[in-house]
């Protein structure tokens, strides 16, 4: 399970994302995942594109690309803007997408509107992730996320599955059922977003909670029950074939040994 870990890089400028990559090197991580939010986005998220291409061309890597962030004047520039990182990315074959709508949609131009879109495009074969909260109805009130999944499956153009963060394995296990029964035919691959606990992520979740994650006041009141949830979490993901994804910051020898505690 270890090997097949991705790891999520945060950084501000080119320079920090040098020393990140330089780190999972040394340190033999290979799958990465480059998410597109915060200052990574635009300018800086084209640029890492063409950095690690041209450099390190080692790294198995996943970019986020989120339809809100990089969303440019109109609709229709921007998702020609989409439509030709798509191409770029056929035609290097160089990295994976996962496609996200970003935390505010923007109104018809959010992933299942422009997975249609894409659909409709000649002489362009691509596959894309694309991510699913399974707790948005539950503790959101949100009741569209598996209306939304079918009609992403059904554009034909999904080979991933990627779970929002969460502090709920039941409601998971039930959201992860319903999906492998409509994804019957299909090989989709699943991965899951891994959160490492610590007192200092406490503080920080608590003073700015991330929008539409969920985690329990147990969890966010007690290291020692946060530590046992992550473990519990990580044996799911391992009987369930799912990839964990670290979400949480891993550039040091210290904060990677507590990563890999919690994966046995």
């Amino acid at each position: 399970m270890i090997n097949n870990l991705r790891f999520e890089l945060s950084f501000k400028n080119i320079s920090q994302l040098e020393n990140k990559l330089n780190f999972c090197k040394i340190n033999k991580i290979r799958n990465i995942n480059i998410p597109c939010k915060g200052a990574i986005k635009k300018e800086l998220f084209n640029s890492t594109i063409k950095y690690i291409s041209k450099n390190y061309q080692e790294f198995d890597v996943t970019y986020h690309y989120s339809l809100f962030h990089q969303y440019s004047k109109n609709k229709e520039k921007s998702y020609q803007d989409f439509l030709g990182f798509l191409k770029n990315s056929h035609s290097n074959r160089k990295f994976e997408i996962l496609l996200v709508s970003g935390s505010n949609k923007k109104k018809n131009f959010d992933a299942v509107n422009v997975l249609s879109n894409i659909k409709k495009e000649k002489n362009l074969k691509i596959k894309l992730g694309v991510a699913y909260n399974p707790y948005l109805k539950k503790y959101y009130k949100v009741s569209s996320e598996r209306e939304r999944f079918s009609l992403k499956l059904s554009s034909g153009l999904i080979n991933s599955i990627w779970f929002q963060y969460g502090t709920d394995i039941e409601v998971l296990q039930n959201e992860l059922t319903y999906l492998k029964k409509i994804a019957k035919y299909e090989k989709l691959k699943i991965f899951g977003s891994l959160l490492i606990p610590s007192k200092q992520f406490i503080a920080r979740f608590k003073f700015r909670p991330w929008k539409g994650v969920h985690i329990s006041k147990n969890c966010l009141s007690s290291l020692e029950y946060f530590s046992k949830f992550t473990r519990d979490l990580a044996c799911f993901y391992k009987e369930n074939s799912i990839t964990p994804v670290i979400e949480t910051d891993f550039s040091s020898s210290v904060k990677l040994d507590s990563v890999y505690s919690f994966i046995k």
